[in-house]
């Protein structure tokens, strides 16, 4: 009996063998191919997936270059319109400085005319004056004959006239 513990049956390792071969089958069939088949479909959608995420990555970095592009362009827009301002400031500062000169000059102008008008009759009138204080003064000495007190007196009573009239 010793040797049938340690012996080989044909038989029963042909059925073992032919078990065995029938779960590897089986195995491969039933348990291989859709696990496979997961792993390639997962394998499908995960690099379907890393695509949209490299295209999506790709055009947030087209959109962010786009981005800074339109803020560079933005600024140096900015710029222009406050350099074009300050400019259009000044002009009209040095406009409105000149056109205030030229009315500042138009009124002094004015003013020394006025002036002078001014001071031409008042000559004129003083003029006439002293041509009526000197005809009254004439009439005076023609009239009667003039003696040195009367003389003098005439003299004061024209430095006086002349006073009151200028």
């Amino acid at each position: 009996m010793t040797q049938g513990l340690v012996a080989i049956n044909s038989w029963t390792f042909l059925a073992q063998m032919l078990n065995l071969l029938i779960q590897i089958v089986l195995i491969r069939k039933f348990l291989l191919k859709p696990i496979k088949e997961v792993i390639a479909k997962r394998k499908a959608i995960s690099d379907e997936e890393l695509a949209v995420a490299r295209k999506s990555r790709a055009e947030a970095e087209a959109m962010k270059a786009e981005y800074e592009s339109s803020i560079a362009n933005a600024k140096a827009e900015a710029n222009d319109i406050i350099q074009t301002a300050q400019k259009a400031a000044d002009t009209r500062g040095e406009e409105i400085v000149a056109a205030a000169e030229k009315h500042a000059a138009s009124i002094k102008a004015k003013a020394e005319s006025d002036i002078e008008q001014e001071r031409k009759k008042a000559v004129n009138e003083l003029k006439n004056e002293i041509g009526g204080i000197a005809v009254d003064l004439a009439g005076k000495v023609i009239e009667r004959e003039i003696s040195e007190k009367d003389h003098q007196a005439l003299i004061n009573e024209f430095i006086e006239n002349v006073g009151e009239a200028s």
